[in-house]
Parts: C-alpha cells; sequence; structure tokens
C-alpha cells in the first residue's frame, strides 16, 4: 500500500513557474514507476508525464514536453514536477500516481495508487 500527497499547487500567471511536490508513504518507494497526470474541467485524466524507478528515464506529453521536468528522490520518497513556461491551458487539477509496472507506462489504467490532487491555476 502506498499513500501519495500532492502540494505545490496554486495561482500563477503566464510564463511563470510552478514546481509540485509529491510524498509517498509506505513500503518500497523505489520500486515504483510514478507518473504525474492532470484533469481539465469536464474532460478525462490525461498522462503529462512519467519516471522509471530508478529515476534515469522520463517520459512526456508533447503538450508539455520541453517545459515540464519530473525528477525524484528515493531516499525521500518524494517525486516532483518542476512546471515552466505555463499556460493558461495548463490549468488543471494535478495528480500523483504510482505504477507496480516493471516499465514507464503513460497509461492511467496502470497506475495502482492516486494522491487526492493538488489544483494549478494560470492566468492570461
Amino acid at each position: 500500500q502506498v499513500q501519495l500527497v500532492e502540494s505545490g499547487g496554486g495561482l500563477v500567471q503566464a510564463g511563470g513557474s510552478l514546481r509540485l511536490s509529491c510524498a509517498a508513504s509506505g513500503r518500497a518507494f523505489s520500486a515504483y514507476v510514478m507518473g504525474w497526470f492532470r484533469q481539465h474541467p469536464g474532460k478525462e485524466r490525461e498522462f503529462v508525464g512519467d519516471i522509471s524507478r530508478s529515476g534515469g528515464s522520463t517520459n512526456y506529453a508533447d503538450s508539455v514536453k520541453g517545459r515540464f521536468t519530473i525528477s525524484r528522490l528515493n531516499a525521500k520518497n518524494m517525486v516532483y514536477l518542476q512546471m515552466n513556461s505555463l499556460k493558461p491551458e495548463d490549468t488543471a487539477v494535478y495528480y500523483c500516481a504510482a505504477s507496480g509496472s516493471v516499465y514507464v507506462t503513460p497509461q492511467a489504467m496502470d497506475y495502482d495508487y492516486w494522491g487526492q490532487g493538488t489544483q494549478v491555476t494560470v492566468s492570461s
């Protein structure tokens, strides 16, 4: 069992930056692929990016590539989402998630544990 708690959301102007954090509790954090997803109002949850168990590999959705960076610190059971050059269309609730998959995956159905989400609002 893994519990995930996101923090760091808020209101930011377009072009600004935010860093989201996700604290994990439970066993063997380093055994999980970690992902970030977001959900716009009235839409389905969408993949933002993921990071391998060691942190050596990351993947991103095309919409955030070059602007967002995922990192993790296994010693502290933390995963981060650094968001730069934010746009109004990045406004959403952001979720971190943990997958027991061996390989990174962009599929929400492959993730076993989810945080409660944190709101990010980007004003124009």
